[in-house]
């Protein structure tokens, strides 16, 4: 019988992956966006040690030269452990993965950096479903050897670019009652339209995003402009207190979730190697809408308003209230000039 379990961070800390890492005993595979954190390193390092066959994938350096895997990769291949960069052909790979002696394996919204596993609110969920554990193995495969992989549109999980956003799309458009989405970012048109309309047709929903301030300078156009259009039709738009928010998790009717690394974004469907996985255990979508809950009751309402907008972006960001047209008041214009 195929077995799922809900991993729920910063709540359970790093010890379900250390646990995992150390039960291995024939192989242990690891696709990273970001590995940085010097515990789950040393680990993988030990279970190479003992003889376990460690295949590690990490996402290369990014357009602009930034390379937040460059220590770890240089600490695995000192290790004799074999490393390589994600595949060339996507912009990046942004899957959190792995795979325990090919029976198990753990579909993930947090990086393996030491913020992820103590500050944000991130998700992970293991699997011991064949096909969903083989699909994550071929996967892998086909990247570590630059081969295309074709999941198709009936796989049993998630994958960008492939299936993923008319997965995602047709998980929201089957909502009938209530949706509660965390991300970091609502960007996809397609996404966005789905969402009006699930509000339209009575659905109530319950969003999570980041403050504007977070998008970069170039997405802050696309990214405003979606929580906006959601605000108008009465989506209501909260952000966390006291975490940050970087998993990424749908659950709809209190009966189905989405769990894994899809940011709502063009990027991330289109150009990004990306995993998720649709769920309908009980006890998980249980334990789900309990965090989610309890996420909704510590958190505030966004200000989408120009004004608010402007404060976010001026006084706790980078800038960027120039490309949204904001109206200002005196008092702010005095304050900050273009």
């Amino acid at each position: 019988m195929s077995i799922r379990t809900l991993i729920v961070l910063p709540d359970e800390s790093p010890k379900p992956f250390l646990d995992a890492i150390n039960a291995a005993k024939k192989s242990l595979q690891v696709k990273m966006f970001v590995f940085s954190d010097p515990v789950l390193l040393n680990t993988v390092v030990a279970a190479h040690q003992r003889g376990v066959k460690v295949r590690v994938m990490l996402n290369a350096a990014r357009r602009d030269g930034e390379d937040d895997n460059k220590e770890v990769r240089k600490a695995l291949e000192l290790a004799g452990i074999e490393v390589k960069d994600s595949n060339p052909g996507f912009g990046i790979t942004h899957e959190k993965s792995m795979v325990v002696d090919e029976n198990i394996a753990y579909v993930k919204s947090l990086n393996w950096a030491t913020q992820n596993l103590t500050e944000t609110r991130d998700y992970a969920i293991t699997t011991t479903h064949p096909h969903g554990v083989g699909e994550v193995i071929a996967c892998f495969d086909a990247d570590w050897n630059r081969q295309e992989f074709k999941p198709g549109f009936s796989a049993h999980m998630i994958w960008c670019p492939a299936n993923g956003r008319e997965r995602i799309a047709q998980f929201i458009d089957n909502t009938k009652y209530t949706l509660f989405i965390q991300n970091e970012r609502y960007q996809d048109m397609v996404i966005i339209e789905r969402l009006v309309r699930a509000c339209e047709r009575g659905v109530k929903i319950h969003l999570m995003a980041r403050p504007p301030h977070s998008l970069k300078k170039e997405k802050i156009i696309e990214g405003v402009g979606g929580l906006r259009i959601m605000d108008d039709v009465g989506i209501r738009i909260h952000k966390l207190k006291h975490l940050k928010l970087h998993g990424k998790m749908l659950l709809a009717d209190g009966l189905h979730a989405i769990v894994g690394s899809i940011n709502l974004a063009p990027g991330s469907f289109d150009d990004r190697r990306e995993l998720a996985i649709e769920v309908h255990d009980e006890d998980i979508v249980e334990r789900l809408h309990s965090i989610a809950s309890h996420d909704w009751e510590h958190s505030y309402p966004l200000d989408l308003t120009d004004e608010g907008l402007f404060t976010d972006l001026e006084e706790h960001g980078q800038g960027g209230a120039e490309k949204l047209v904001l109206r200002m008041d005196d008092e702010h214009a005095k304050k900050h000039k273009f």
